[in-house]
């Protein structure tokens, strides 16, 4: 199995498409006002944004956007206008992350793990 794409709901399209365009994502479909879908720059997982009138209520979803130049990138997101509420950081899971949310309030998590991704020292034996 594979993930294909993740879909989020967003208020305003047009502004969340430019939001995302801002991270580095690349607009494949725009089927205004109800949906988009971005390609992510590496590999071939896509993101997707589908409008709704009402966001959930709660914590909702965390999604991870995986960047091996996370400080950098942070670097070039923040002076484009791109607010965090975390810089990034080594986490104790052995992850370095960034946070933000994106202007529908949905967590959004920049990491780098590395070798640790898939095979941390905790991982179980096959």
């Amino acid at each position: 199995m594979n993930l294909n794409q993740v879909t989020v709901p967003s208020l305003d399209l047009p502004k969340a498409i430019s939001f995302y365009q801002t991270l580095g994502l690349a607009l494949i479909v725009e089927a205004l006002p109800y949906y988009a879908r971005f390609l992510c720059t590496d590999g071939n997982a896509t993101f997707s944004l589908h409008w709704v009138d009402q966001l959930p209520v709660g914590d909702g979803v965390q999604i991870y956007f995986e960047c091996e130049n996370l400080d950098e990138y942070v670097k070039e997101l923040i002076n484009k206008g791109i607010e965090f509420e975390e810089l990034p950081s080594d986490k104790s899971w052995l992850w370095r992350e960034a946070r933000l949310k994106d202007l529908d309030d949905n967590q959004l998590i920049l990491y780098y793990a590395g070798e640790n991704r898939l095979n941390p020292p905790w991982r179980l034996s096959k």
